[in-house]
């Protein structure tokens, strides 16, 4: 009984799960953080090159 419990608390195969997991969810917030700044802009960017197609099919047709 007491090899076993030893082996269960030296077992580590669990933790680097739980890191990977939590550098996922620093990444994720982190991504989200940025994009949430950064939305003004893309929407403005990406309103723009809307707008510059539609004048040039309507210029062209």
């Amino acid at each position: 009984m007491t090899k076993m419990l030893k082996k269960v608390l030296k077992d580590e195969s669990g933790a680097t799960a739980i890191e990977y997991g939590l550098i996922a969810g620093v990444v994720a917030v982190g991504l989200i953080g940025a994009l949430t700044t950064l939305r003004g802009n893309l929407t403005t960017g990406f309103g723009n090159v809307g707008t510059a197609i539609t004048n040039a099919t309507a210029a062209n047709p």
